[in-house]
């Protein structure tokens, strides 16, 4: 006679809804309690359904958000979550969700990835440096990067064409009759801004605009931060572009919260772009415009390459570039 989940949790003198969890392959659940739970149903004689017995048998995918200050990843974005999810669990595989931190003992992090007997990792690398991935490359399991890539490391990465995304935007606004067009720009670098630089400058040169501007301006990539740093700037009262594209929607959200409380319009004074396309947008005034990302698809096709780099040994090195589209709001004059 088979045993029930709630029959199952008494047994184990834990809560039904952990149980659950696990017996749905859902993520947020530790190792240690994972392991407990499948043996004990499988001792028991729990009747798993054919997908969840698929999932535990076919083998697990593990997670990892590498979070350095957390200033760009304060914690795992559920657009990830949501695509990594839906792609293990359509190819049947148990996903597992675990934290790096900067702060910590990184050599006795890598060892207990190690022990947890994955069949390949899944590494959200967004705040990653070429120098923070080194210890992950001497683990002998697959790994595919999300969210960053390396020039110098040969590793599987799927990222945003942030080249494309930044130069679209930018012609956007030039072809709106902008002939300056300025920056703001992350006062904290990461891989993803970085290329967003390149974007930005190479549709400047392309249509034949000067890059050597007084309109770059530094703006920490939180709303509050660039909120803060634009009232300092403009308490100095510099010279402003006409238009600005921000190399994401929290910076153009901060500033502009500034501009306004400074009396500027948007975007009948001032006009401005972001990048990712976040649900922020809509609850802006006026709404902001943006390059969109299709982040969920994102983790899908992570999941994807990671799966066939485990089930046929592929040791070609991939680069897979997802890219963004416009997504007009009200922030740019017509």
């Amino acid at each position: 006679m088979s045993i029930s989940a709630k029959e199952l949790a008494q047994k184990l003198n834990i809560s039904p809804a952990t149980v659950s969890m696990v017996l749905n392959n859902k993520p947020g659940i530790s190792e240690k309690t994972r392991t407990l739970v499948m043996d004990a149903a499988r001792e028991y004689g729990y009747h798993f359904s054919k997908k969840a017995e698929a999932a535990f048998q076919k083998g697990r995918i593990q997670f990892v958000t590498y979070k350095k200050q957390g200033t760009i990843v304060a914690d795992t974005p559920f657009w990830v979550t949501e695509g990594v999810e839906y792609g293990c669990k359509t190819a049947g595989y148990e996903l597992l969700v675990t934290y790096f931190h900067e702060d910590s003992d990184i050599d006795t992090q890598i060892r207990m990835l190690a022990e947890k007997n994955c069949s390949g990792i899944l590494l959200l690398g967004t705040e990653l440096s070429e120098k923070d991935f080194r210890p992950f490359s001497r683990l002998n399991i697959p790994i595919v990067v999300l969210d960053t890539y390396f020039e110098e490391l040969n590793c599987d990465c799927v990222l945003i064409n942030n080249v494309q995304g930044a130069y679209t935007a930018t012609s956007y606004l030039i072809s709106r009759g902008f002939s300056e067009v300025g920056y703001l720009r992350s006062s904290y670098s990461i891989g993803n801004f970085e290329e967003r630089a390149d974007g930005y400058y190479k549709a400047l040169r392309h249509h034949g605009i000067s890059t050597g501007h007084p309109y770059a301006h530094r703006l920490a990539p939180s709303i509050d931060g660039a909120y803060q740093d634009m009232k300092k700037l403009l308490a100095d009262a510099p010279s402003l572009a006409p238009a600005y594209f921000a190399d994401n929607d929290l910076i153009a959200a901060g500033a502009m919260r500034a501009l306004k409380e400074y009396g500027y319009r948007i975007p009948e004074d001032i006009s401005i772009i972001g990048f990712d396309g976040s649900s922020i947008c809509d609850v802006l005034e006026p709404p902001l415009t943006s390059m969109a990302v299709p982040r969920p698809r994102l983790g899908e096709l992570g999941v994807e390459r990671l799966i066939s780099k485990i089930c046929h040994s592929d040791s070609t090195v991939v680069k897979m570039e997802v890219a963004p589209w416009l997504r007009e709001g009200k922030s740019v004059a017509k």
